[in-house]
């Protein structure tokens, strides 16, 4: 447990909402009390949320917002700030993919992801951390996936890294700023039907079919009600595959036995 936040009457700054569990959190969240800046690279998406959120009755604005660049994140605080006079609810959910076998992936593949997926979060952590430290308040919602808690996507491998980091970073912030009275939740969800394809770069055909779980395929709208609630419950840890826990705790009791068990999985 980490400390809860009441939505009603919070002000939640998201990235990458214009669409997918993003758009769906910043919905759910409003449709909660909260009042919510939208951001997104696309403005038009972030503009049809806050649309969307308006039309049920909610208070929403709209921010372009390029996540590697620490000031158009200054920008989405500014904007917080100047409309709602606060931050209470961080979401860093902006991600992209790139995919190919890992011999293969150059240079670009591994830095474009990271700088997407895991800077961001520090770029986030030195925009909005101070103002969540200060009042003593306030709760923070990483986007990781499953894939940053299960090794399984060899075909993604700069993907898997940023969300396994993603995961180790918010833990480590879950102890540090629960003293201070800030919550955390790491988001960690399986399949779920978004538009992330657009978000893959391919390098190559991929040199084997890659090992996936056979998890059910969720929608953002599920996934967002499960974020909403680990918010106001002060949860840390969100899946949306309750497989993933008994596979978590085969690995942590006898890795060895559970890589052997995986590579046979993968064998002709």
């Amino acid at each position: 447990m980490t400390h809860p936040l009441r939505l009603a009457g919070a002000v939640a700054v998201l990235t990458g909402a214009g669409s997918g569990i993003g758009r769906a959190s910043a919905v759910e969240f409003a449709r909660r009390g909260a009042r919510v800046v939208v951001s997104d690279l696309d403005a038009d998406r972030a503009a049809a949320t806050t649309a969307d959120i308006v039309k049920e009755g909610g208070e929403g604005v709209a921010v372009r917002v390029d996540v590697t660049s620490e000031a158009d994140l200054a920008g989405l605080r500014a904007a917080a700030l100047d409309r709602f006079g606060r931050v209470d609810l961080v979401m860093n959910n902006a991600g992209v993919l790139a995919v190919g076998a890992p011999e293969s992936l150059p240079d670009a593949a591994w830095e474009r992801v990271l700088d997407v997926n895991l800077l961001s979060v520090a770029r986030s952590n030195r925009v909005f951390l101070p103002l969540l430290l200060e009042q003593g308040s306030g709760h923070v919602v990483n986007t990781a996936s499953a894939s940053g808690l299960l090794a399984y996507g060899f075909d993604r491998l700069p993907y898997v890294a940023s969300k396994h980091a993603v995961v180790g970073v918010s833990e480590a912030l879950a102890l540090y700023l629960g003293p201070r009275g800030v919550g955390v939740t790491c988001l960690c969800p399986s399949g779920v039907i978004t538009n992330i394809m657009e978000q893959i770069t391919a390098y190559g055909p991929t040199s084997a079919t890659p090992r996936a779980p056979k998890h059910e395929i969720v929608t953002a709208e599920q996934v967002a009600t499960l974020t909403a609630d680990a918010v106001e419950r002060g949860q840390f840890l969100v899946v949306t595959a309750p497989e993933v826990q008994p596979e978590l705790v085969e690995r942590a009791t006898d890795l060895e036995a559970y890589l052997r068990a995986r590579i046979s999985e993968q064998s002709p």
